[in-house]
């Protein structure tokens, strides 16, 4: 059976921190699926990991040096679909948005589809598929009204907490809906009230082959890490808080934390004002190649996600799984689609977002019971195995795309 065309859709490709994004695109087209990546703005070239830096597949990139040519393609389509174009440019000029970013996101991304359905009619495209919901998935699904080309998206995060505009047309027409987590089926089917059958979980891979069979050492100074996007859903304010007991109980510990982020400044006034200098060290944006070696030297992961005042919040941390690949116990809170990887006591612990105090506590409890950290994170790594190997999980896609384009 022939595979389909697929566009994916995306803001920018290849980005630093998607490397999941960047990995299901790689070993779909290994198995064969033949995928064409247009994505929203231009090139990003800081950063990037080796792979990334030597991906060849076709990508078509627009931006804002390419600003006058979707205009051309309004009226192209106007010509050829007068209703239909007028009806979806009034969607945008009339429709009451939420939140600057997300409206600007969307506004970009529903006048590129103009010209992304020209070029997915040119290139044959035969399925549309946007990786995050918000912007792109807007873009598919304009594109699939414009050339009635089957489209389908992800859900992961902060794309739909809090939703856009056009989530419940979007749930509404598409083909079908991949989510990374449990939890953004439950809650995105209750908010849209569309049918079960339409949803589908399909968790991120990591690569099977990092992170070596070790056992933490677990002596002072106790080396804790942390690893993400310095911004508010990542709740770090709270860990400096929870290194201040820490501090305070006499122990004798490290905190390296690892990212940059819009709020970084204000994290190492936070960190000074704490008298924490001498305990933490921001090491800033490392590349995905380094990574290991900062598991490599922990002995806690922790992330302390919060659900932010703009209703943002993690799915499922990629740093998670990695951190269970490497044997590494795991800290985290009972934050969206987290407690389908970390059970509390099973395979890490969770504590309370926001709760410092209970950092604390649960970080006192692994250094103090070593072989009971060293079990959990035994079972993480298993369930990691288990649920989220990428070969595994990305030929399921590769299924789901096949059964439902050739039903379709």
């Amino acid at each position: 059976m022939k595979l389909p065309n697929t566009a994916y859709i995306l803001l920018w490709f290849p980005k630093p921190s998607e490397t999941f994004v960047f990995s299901e695109v790689k070993n779909l087209l290994g198995l064969g699926l033949p995928i064409s990546i247009y994505t929203l703005y231009g090139k990003l070239d800081k950063n990037l990991s080796f792979e990334m830096q030597f991906y060849n597949g076709q990508v078509l990139r627009l931006g804002i040096t390419k600003f006058f040519i979707p205009l051309l393609f309004i009226i192209y389509w106007f010509l050829k679909s007068p209703s239909t174009t007028t009806r979806l440019v009034a969607l945008v000029l009339f429709t009451r948005w939420k939140g600057f970013e997300k409206t600007a996101e969307n506004a970009w991304a529903c006048y590129c589809a103009f010209y992304l359905a020209y070029r997915f009619n040119k290139d044959k495209i035969r399925h549309i598929h946007a990786p995050w919901a918000c912007g792109c998935a807007s873009a598919a699904w304009f594109a699939s009204r414009l050339t009635n080309i089957p489209f389908s998206f992800t859900m992961r995060a902060w794309d739909i907490h809090p939703p856009d505009s056009f989530i419940q047309e979007k749930t509404r027409d598409a083909l079908f809906i991949r989510s990374e987590t449990q939890y953004n089926i439950d809650y995105l089917q209750e908010f849209t009230g569309c049918c079960d059958d339409k949803f589908h979980l399909t968790y991120n891979g990591v690569p099977m082959t990092k992170g070596n069979d070790r056992t933490v050492r677990m002596l002072p100074p106790y080396q804790l890490l942390a690893i993400g996007r310095i911004v508010g859903k990542k709740g770090y304010e709270f860990l400096l808080h929870a290194c201040a007991v820490l501090k305070n109980d006499s122990i004798n510990f490290h905190l390296h934390l690892v990212g940059d982020g819009l709020h970084l400044n204000r994290l190492k006034r936070l960190c000074s004002s704490l008298k924490l200098d001498h305990y933490v060290t921001f090491h800033g944006f490392q590349s995905y190649e380094r990574i290991p070696e900062y598991f490599e030297k922990a002995d806690i992961f922790i992330m302390p996600s919060i659900i932010h005042s703009s209703g943002d919040r993690d799915g499922i941390p990629t740093v998670l799984l990695e951190s269970l690949l490497h044997h590494v116990p795991v800290i985290s809170t009972p934050v969206s689609g987290i407690p389908e990887l970390i059970e509390n006591g099973v395979t890490g612990l969770l504590v309370p977002q926001k709760d410092s105090a209970a950092l604390a506590d649960a970080i006192n409890l692994f250094i103090t019971k070593k072989e009971k950290a060293i079990a959990m994170a035994t079972r993480g790594n298993q369930k990691v195995l288990e649920l989220f190997n990428a070969e595994k999980n990305h030929k399921k896609v590769l299924t789901l795309y096949n059964n439902h384009i050739n039903e379709s």
